[in-house]
């Protein structure tokens, strides 16, 4: 699993994973299937410039904000580890997989975002030369 860019990684593993739960029960899970893609679309998103500076007392709400949701995840990982030891076993052995993803900085995620373009373009260019043979 080494290839690929981190994002592509984890997606892969999500999906594969979701494949042995829905064999395993003998169900689609559509539910979970539309949540692995909204954070697809939230990992590869790039935050919009701001058209003024924020200033110093916005910025310190929006940390404010962030360190709340991290704090919810951190309690919701914190729970599920300590429940499940199944979790934490997932979660060790596949964390060089989601670790690089969820932890990207702006820049980390625009070569993400960058990468899907780029396999577009590749996917294009290969569909020229078919036609054209």
């Amino acid at each position: 699993m080494a290839d690929g860019k981190p994002d592509e990684q984890l997606f892969q593993l999500l999906s594969g994973l979701l494949q042995q739960v829905e064999s395993l029960t003998n169900t689609e899970e559509v539910e979970l299937r539309s949540k692995i893609e909204a954070l697809g679309l939230e990992v590869t998103k790039v935050p919009s410039k701001s058209s003024q500076p924020l200033t110093e007392v916005e910025i310190a709400n929006e940390l404010d904000k962030l360190s709340a949701k991290i704090d919810d995840v951190d309690e919701m990982i914190s729970s599920a580890l300590a429940s499940d030891p199944q979790v934490q076993t997932l979660l060790s052995g596949t964390a060089d997989v989601w670790l690089p993803v969820i932890t990207a900085n702006t820049e980390e995620r625009l070569n993400f975002t960058a990468s899907l373009g780029d396999d577009d373009d590749e996917e294009t260019a290969t569909n020229k030369d078919k036609n054209s043979s």
